[in-house]
């Protein structure tokens, strides 16, 4: 991004001096996961397309990587209605994928697809960043986790215990494909007064939120705080032109890649620094198991 064009847009932001009632800051926040499960009742499986162009972005979802050497194994966080799933276990047929998310109904719709098999997908309701993964999925026995478009709805207090709550049950040398909407992103700059709780953090008209990353906020997250190692980490910019509706904007996405260390001993010494056994990190809440 050009000093020009980020000067525009914190200029834009400044505009913005209004900040959602504390109330209601708490209520949107708490009721995330509830919001989120209006939306798929809306929605069904209407809304999002499916993602095929997950394998351009990142190299380790196309067959023949590294990782698909021996059988990998993926989690897939906030999964939605399956729109990653599908088109990459078509193309790894070696692939067993694990997908969660915190919307019930979402996970119903991912497990009553045709394309849905036990064998190869085992879809369950969690909210990561209380729910912990490892109760269903073995600790460090997952390859690749794919958090695509997920940390954006999740309030920033939380997204450290959701990072701690992911290093668990990855493998020793696994991967963490990441992509999310970026700060100064063109969805940021059109929100109107009344939809900012915080700096970055917005909530919609149907009460889900919408966070915008910075490239050092994730650096805090993901190797600050989980003690991983950062592979990629940039902007990625996409020109949406419409000529019908006089559009000529930019797009401005997060991604990033990060890796646990291959030795084990600082992975357990970033788990204990994170403090992800704490009772007050996790609900009673009943997992499926697969």
């Amino acid at each position: 991004m050009n000093e020009a064009f980020v000067a525009r847009a914190q200029e834009t932001l400044a505009q913005d001096k209004s900040i959602v009632p504390e109330f209601w800051q708490n209520k949107y926040k708490a009721e995330a996961a509830k919001n989120w499960d209006k939306f798929y009742n809306r929605n069904a499986t209407n809304f999002f397309k499916d993602r095929h162009w997950t394998d351009r972005e990142f190299e380790e979802l196309r067959p023949g990587h590294t990782f698909s050497e021996k059988k990998p194994v993926l989690l897939e966080i906030g999964c939605g209605v399956g729109n990653f799933i599908w088109p990459v276990l078509k193309s790894n047929p070696d692939l067993k994928i694990f997908a969660c998310d915190f919307s019930p109904r979402a996970v119903g719709y991912v497990q009553a697809n045709e394309n849905y098999s036990e064998d190869r997908c085992c879809a369950f309701v969690c909210d990561i960043t209380k729910d912990r993964l490892a109760d269903t999925i073995p600790p460090r026995s997952v390859d690749i986790v794919s958090a695509i478009f997920v940390f954006s709805a999740l309030p920033p207090e939380k997204q450290a215990a959701a990072v701690a709550n992911i290093v668990e049950i990855l493998k020793p040398g696994g991967r963490i494909l990441f992509r999310d909407y970026g700060m100064y992103d063109l969805a940021q700059l059109r929100f109107k007064p009344g939809h900012k709780l915080e700096d970055n953090l917005y909530v919609r008209q149907d009460g889900t939120l919408s966070y915008y990353f910075s490239t050092q906020r994730l650096r805090e997250l993901f190797v600050e705080y989980g003690g991983l190692l950062e592979l990629e980490n940039d902007y990625t910019i996409k020109r949406l032109v419409n000529a019908k509706k006089n559009i000529d904007s930019e797009r401005i996405f997060a991604q990033a890649k990060f890796q646990a260390p291959i030795d084990t001993e600082t992975i357990d010494i970033a788990l204990a620094g994170a403090r992800i056994a704490d009772s007050d990190q996790h609900s009673s809440t009943d997992m499926d198991t697969c």
